[in-house]
């Protein structure tokens, strides 16, 4: 097994303490906080993020915007339900499609809402499958049909529990979110509310966007015993000529840098150069981050609580310490943190 292998996190009872809903209001959950230079833990509650932060921190946030990839559709013939979750346009016309589906072969065919057809032309690289429709997935269709995807351990959570919950719409975006084009949400921005983004100003701490639109890679799991060999697809990310100015000023005149969520701080070491200087433009982010990585950009991370063989937990570990993450989740698991997308956050400094 490969020293930077995380199999030890495996053996946490993490499955009761699956959040399978938000805090109310946001910045009422609990927040972790992990210092690398002592090793020392504190509970603290997402609200206190100002009084915490160093004074004149920048914040890097990530503004994707999730949309309505999720189709219910019935299998043909027979009729068994199963569902699509759209990964990419792959025409112009917007007929064809990537999606993952569970049980498919190429060949069969499946009836989506409102009578749309559509068959499973082969499968892809990523492990998803290509799908050809009846008629073109446009934004009034998926707007009226589509549903935002959640991840599938909230709805198994939530089906354990009983639990009869309103569409997560709303719910399921940080409120800062602009930029369309996740499948999944940068979920380290859930805590972050007006009350919040307010003790940040007066603090002089600032905040600027990113965008990286998360597809199912990021959640993809890492069953590679060396880490080494894992392969992280591919995601848009953009950096504007603004932003990029705004954090290489900051971090020149020696203010910290704080990624919010895994998918800023892959934005951030994927547009930096050896320097940490940040470019402007539009790249493919493709770097997966496991321990023995060094950061070239961000001082401080905010990041959720992850799932034992995710790319996040290991992107987690790499910046926090193996060793100290696993005594922080350790410690989360004993004090009954909330896991996962909806559960509590965790700031490593």
């Amino acid at each position: 097994m490969s020293e930077n292998s995380l199999k030890e996190f495996e053996s946490l009872n993490i499955e009761p303490l699956i959040a399978d809903r938000p805090a109310e209001p946001r910045d009422s959950s609990r927040l972790l906080v992990v210092n690398r230079k002592t090793g020392e833990l504190s509970d603290r509650h997402f609200y206190d993020l100002p009084d915490i932060l160093p004074p004149g921190t920048m914040l890097v946030m990530n503004n994707s915007k999730v949309w309505k990839a999720r189709l219910e559709a019935a299998k043909v013939p027979g009729g068994g339900h199963c569902e699509l979750l759209l990964t990419g346009r792959l025409s112009d016309d917007m007929k064809r499609w990537g999606a993952l589906c569970r049980k498919i072969k190429p060949g069969q065919e499946v009836i989506c809402p409102g009578g749309l057809r559509a068959k499973c032309t082969g499968t892809e690289e990523t492990g998803g499958f290509a799908f050809e429709f009846s008629s073109p997935l446009d934004d009034a269709y998926l707007d009226k049909y589509g549903e935002v995807p959640l991840p599938q351990y909230i709805l198994n959570a939530r089906k354990r529990r009983g639990v009869q919950a309103p569409p997560d719409e709303d719910k399921y975006q940080t409120i800062y979110a602009g930029e369309t084009g996740s499948i999944a949400a940068p979920t380290a921005g859930f805590h972050f509310t007006e009350n919040v983004f307010a003790g940040l100003e007066k603090r002089n701490i600032k905040k600027v966007f990113v965008t990286l639109h998360i597809g199912w890679g990021t959640f993809k799991p890492v069953r590679a015993e060396d880490p080494s060999e894992h392969v992280m697809m591919k995601e848009a990310a953009h950096i504007s000529a603004e932003t990029a100015q705004a954090l290489n000023g900051h971090a020149a005149s020696g203010g910290k840098i704080a990624a919010v969520g895994t998918s800023s701080m892959r934005t951030l070491e994927t547009f930096a150069d050896a320097n940490g200087r940040v470019a402007e433009g539009m790249r493919d982010a493709e770097l997966f981050i496991y321990p023995g990585y060094r950061f070239k950009t961000a001082d401080i991370f905010i990041t959720n609580l992850h799932v034992p063989d995710s790319a996040p937990l290991y992107m987690t570990s790499a910046f926090a310490g193996r060793d100290l993450l696993f005594m922080a989740y350790k410690h989360a698991v004993e004090t009954k943190y909330r896991f996962y997308s909806y559960g509590d956050s965790m700031l490593i400094l």
